[in-house]
């Protein structure tokens, strides 16, 4: 479904992302970790058609990113990590502008708002303007927004930001119930948030993909036990990740 080769973003003097490669299947939910700054968002913007590569090639279900775009656009649901929205319409207004943005049209419109303000739990943020909302359910007016074209590539950066731990559980659920026939891709700078809850771990730091695999996996590679979180990430990140780093920024 999705296939990164060798991308890199540079931005003037900077490599945000360094040569980076995978590729992801339907049905699997991904974990995209490293700290504050690592280029997890300058990635995850590239996948998302809203920024281009220096080099490198993504596809996504067999189309180029680079040579269409809005093909691509089509296909995938993105939720920014600042939740991009128009603070002076409504909840429902925006959510169906965003459906019939989509080419959504009558009852098909219909049915994907209504399953939407379930499944992300808006009911009584309906009829508010958005900047009268809370900063819980802006982030829930933004998942409900990428998912209302039914995509079958689904892209959240920081997606559990402002959510309380409630709203958490329930996102979590709702991950569960999207994953079958999906790629979901989530990143966070926090391991612990999205470990337990992925198939895979893609770990970047300095815009290098140091590790990939499931948490048990890179757990056994690195000799540490299988639920020792801080001390895989600390392992590679702050260990031979360093060495991996120089290396990729030398090259």
């Amino acid at each position: 479904m999705i296939t990164v080769d060798k991308l890199t973003k540079r931005f003037a003097n900077l490599t945000a992302v360094s040569s980076v490669s995978f590729a992801l299947e339907p049905g699997e939910l991904v974990g995209f970790v490293g700290p504050n700054g690592a280029g997890k968002s300058t990635l995850l913007k590239m996948l998302s058609t809203f920024l281009y590569p220096t080099s490198g090639r993504i596809t996504i279900d067999g189309i180029d990113a680079s040579k269409d775009p809005l093909e691509v656009r089509r296909r995938i649901g993105y939720l920014a990590g600042d939740t991009p929205l128009y603070p002076e319409m409504r909840a429902d207004r925006f959510l169906a502008f965003l459906g019939k943005a989509h080419g959504l049209r009558g009852r098909a419109l219909e049915e994907r708002l209504r399953w939407v303000i379930d499944a992300c739990g808006l009911e009584d943020a309906l009829r508010k303007r958005i900047k009268e909302c809370s900063t819980g359910f802006r982030k829930r007016i933004g998942l409900a927004g990428a998912l209302v074209h039914d995509p079958k590539v689904i892209i959240l950066d920081e997606p559990t930001h402002g959510l309380d731990p409630l709203q958490v559980v329930a996102f979590r659920d709702l991950l569960g119930r999207l994953k079958p026939g999906r790629t979901i891709i989530l990143s966070s700078h926090i391991i612990s948030e999205v470990a337990h809850i992925s198939d895979r771990l893609l770990i970047i730091h300095e815009g290098v993909l140091l590790a990939d695999g499931s948490l048990e996996e890179l757990a056994a590679r690195e000799g540490l036990p299988h639920d020792d979180l801080e001390g895989l990430f600390l392992k590679l990140v702050k260990g031979r990740g360093q060495e991996a780093v120089k290396a990729a920024h030398a090259g």
